[in-house]
């Protein structure tokens, strides 16, 4: 659980407003309409209502994958051991 989340940090950072600290709450996160888009592209709908947390996880892995060059399919817990 702690590389998924090392691994949405890294996500965080890599997508951060290039501005984060000047303006509340001065965390490096994407900006809002990144995020919304990345939703509207899933679910076809750009609110938050319809996120799932194993589909954030999927992406993490995906992303994990993708920077790693892992050139296999990712399956669950192939890149996390």
């Amino acid at each position: 659980m702690f590389k998924v989340f090392f691994e949405l940090m890294r996500i965080c950072w890599t997508f951060r407003d290039r501005k984060w600290y000047s303006h509340p709450p001065f965390l490096p996160f994407p900006p809002k309409e990144y995020l919304q888009w990345r939703i509207e592209t899933a679910y076809g709908n750009k609110r938050f209502t319809n996120l799932r947390w194993h589909d954030v996880v999927a992406y993490a892995r995906w992303h994990r994958a993708m920077r790693l060059h892992i050139s296999h399919g990712v399956v669950k817990n192939d890149i996390w051991e």
